[in-house]
């Protein structure tokens, strides 16, 4: 597959699962209606997918010009830092400004969204790698003679 294919289908798949999981997990948290809380599932899904996109594109240049290849468990951890912190400087305003609260209550809503999400970022590419393979950023090099 494409790089550019496997980023596109990686996001897609990341965000299916993650709306499926949030979308109710936030009319239960937050006493939000069923539709309220997936409309913003959905646009935090959507803003998501393009920082996904973005980010696997940015990570994956720079594990590219890297001397040890391979996904190591620090690298994952790197990388689902990377992704989720990023992830938080965008979403919190949407979140503040959805909820019609300040950012620090935002901030704090979003700490256990952060908890699941980073586990789940983990997880999720790994999984997606098993069955997909590395991408070539990762793969082992073979010196042909």
């Amino acid at each position: 597959m494409t790089p550019r294919t496997r980023r596109v289908v990686q996001a897609l798949l990341y965000e299916a699962i993650a709306v499926a999981i949030v979308g109710p997990a936030l009319s239960l948290v937050f006493g939000q209606p069923p539709s309220s809380a997936m409309t913003l599932a959905l646009v935090m899904s959507t803003i998501a997918l393009g920082w996904n996109y973005l980010f696997n594109a940015l990570f994956e240049r720079w594990e590219s010009k890297q001397a040890v290849k391979g996904r190591s468990f620090a690298r994952r951890i790197a990388h689902g830092v990377g992704f989720e912190g990023g992830l938080v400087l965008i979403l919190v305003p949407v979140m503040a400004a959805w909820m019609q609260t300040s950012l620090l209550i935002a901030f704090m809503a979003d700490l256990g969204i952060l908890a699941f999400f980073f586990v789940y970022a983990v997880a999720f590419t790994w999984a997606f790698d098993r069955v997909f393979g590395l991408p070539a950023s990762a793969a082992e090099r073979r010196e042909t003679s």
